[in-house]
């Protein structure tokens, strides 16, 4: 880490080193002892500019207390039945870990439909997701590996994806608002799989559109990526749609234990079972009720309303050239005729 970044960092602390309480608290929460990992995190966000990575920190800590973060694991949702049927409409699990410690976390970006249960149910989800991964699952890996793991890796799955999926585009856009105020820098490298010709024409337009530091961390595979991410993980730590010796994905695996977007991966099961846990120690007299939990939903960011709209713009041109309406994953991106890795600048 160059000098200057060390500086920036350095004034950032004493600048937290002012919070009091309740920040202070949730504070603790987020960097669970990583201060200037986290602290990194936020001014790589914003540039390196001590003062705007300041307020987005302050934002974000105003956020977790207005919202009662941090006692999000401890708000299952119940009935198991619903928990299913969010896991089964908003595919995302954790398949593994790479060789070098960094999660492995993968999305079923084209099958996911949001559609079983309310946005607030969505949000809480894929918030316990969030905090579990960095209350626990990283701090376990960091212990592991002797260094400090504050990032993973994303898998993307593209298989299944339908121009229908504009209607899907507000949820995508609300969880991405989440993460990009809140979660910041917590992806080391997005791969891309099962990309569909109707993915590689929208990217064309929408990759000028992100930041430097966002395309950089993008990477499109070849197919299902399995051989590309071999180089990175063991065959055990890939998701279970990269396995297959084709490209192509589906919904569910022949084995419960394998699709990790399944309630009954161990990775689902430690995390559904360790929320029930947490809400019985802190209130044991009390029956469980179900119910969502509420979190302000944030306004999208300019940049990220512009690419979903480029996104839009680009799916409907795709059907009017075309006139296509259904599953688009027969279609391949012009890059795998030579079957080669595209990875962007």
């Amino acid at each position: 880490m160059g000098t200057v970044s060390q500086d920036a960092i350095n004034q950032f602390k004493a600048l937290m080193d002012q919070v009091e309480e309740p920040l202070k608290r949730t504070y603790q929460t987020v960097h669970q002892g990583y201060q200037a990992e986290t602290l990194a995190r936020f001014l790589k966000a914003r540039e390196w500019n001590v003062t705007k990575a300041h307020k987005m920190l302050l934002d974000c800590l105003n956020w977790r207390v207005h919202n009662e973060i941090d006692n999000i694991l401890m708000k299952p949702i119940v009935p198991t039945d619903l928990y299913r049927a969010v896991r089964d409409s908003h595919l995302i699990g954790m398949s593994g870990y790479s060789r070098e410690g960094l999660p492995v976390f993968a999305h079923g970006v084209g099958l996911s439909t949001y559609d079983k249960a309310s946005v607030h149910y969505y949000m809480q989800s894929h918030i316990q997701i969030n905090e579990y991964r960095d209350r626990i699952v990283l701090p376990t890996a960091s212990k592991k590996y002797g260094r400090p793991i504050t990032t993973g890796v994303k898998v993307l799955d593209m298989s299944g994806l339908k121009l229908s999926a504009l209607n899907q585009i507000k949820m995508v856009t609300l969880i991405s608002t989440i993460d990009d105020l809140n979660y910041p820098e917590k992806t080391h490298t997005y791969y891309i799989v099962n990309a569909p010709y109707v993915f590689s024409a929208c990217w064309k337009v929408v990759k000028p559109l992100l930041q430097e530091r966002t395309r950089k961390k993008i990477q499109v595979l070849s197919g299902n990526g399995r051989d590309e991410l071999l180089k990175i993980m063991d065959y055990a730590s890939l998701p279970h749609f990269c396995k297959r010796e084709g490209s192509g994905s589906s919904r569910h695996s022949g084995y419960a234990n394998d699709n990790c977007f399944s309630l009954d991966h161990p990775f689902h099961q430690q995390l559904y079972n360790y929320v029930k846990q947490k809400s019985l120690e802190s209130e044991p007299s009390q029956p469980i009720k179900q119910g969502s939990f509420h979190v302000d939903l944030p306004e999208p960011a300019v940049e990220g309303m512009e690419i979903a709209k480029t996104i839009e713009s680009q799916m409907h041109n795709f059907e009017k050239r075309n006139g296509v309406s259904g599953p688009l994953n027969g279609l391949k991106i012009n890059d795998d005729s030579d079957h080669r890795t595209t990875h962007c600048p």
